[in-house]
């Protein structure tokens, strides 16, 4: 999975191993005071599944890319300052502690870093038709009950968000 040469915006989706470190080195810009990268790892638990073993990712790719690109315009008209940004995910098998998601985004000023970087993450889960199935020791599932995928018109500004509320 490579960067892009001449643009600010690196999105996709991918059945290898996210380039975590890559996506942390292309966002850096001069003119930035302040990156942001968010690593989503697969972990071996969620909320009444012990034991997960594994996760496999689905997307709906002809809808995915074009929603992760609105999501990058969404942040930079919230804020202006953000320089690069990058939202990667995995698609297909994620083994427990590899990478399912990369977001990094670089601005001149710590605080726009953390809010678009934590915008992106919550936007992209509750708006980008990506779907997780999760296995584990006595059972499976795809994890479709609680998902309702919105658009992205839908989101709200992020001011008028309440601290600690996730999207999803």
């Amino acid at each position: 999975m490579d960067a892009p040469e001449n643009a600010n915006t690196w999105v996709g989706l991918s059945n290898e191993p996210l380039p975590v470190e890559k996506a942390s080195q292309w966002v850096i810009e001069p003119s930035c005071g302040a990156t942001v990268t968010f690593n989503g790892v697969a972990r071996d638990h969620s909320t009444g599944r012990e034991n997960v073993t594994v996760l496999e990712y689905e997307a709906y790719e002809e809808q995915a890319i074009p929603r992760l690109e609105a999501i990058a315009k969404k942040t930079r008209d919230q804020w202006p300052d953000i320089k690069k940004i990058v939202m990667l995910h995995r698609i297909g098998r994620v083994e427990i502690g590899d990478s399912a998601v990369v977001i990094a985004v670089s601005s001149a000023h710590r605080d726009h870093a953390f809010l678009a970087s934590r915008f992106c993450i919550d936007t992209l889960k509750a708006t980008v038709p990506i779907w997780k199935r999760e296995i584990w020791e006595s059972g499976e599932s795809w994890g479709l009950e609680p998902q309702h995928i919105q658009e992205i018109n839908e989101i709200p500004s992020f001011e008028k968000i309440e601290e600690g509320e996730v999207l999803h």
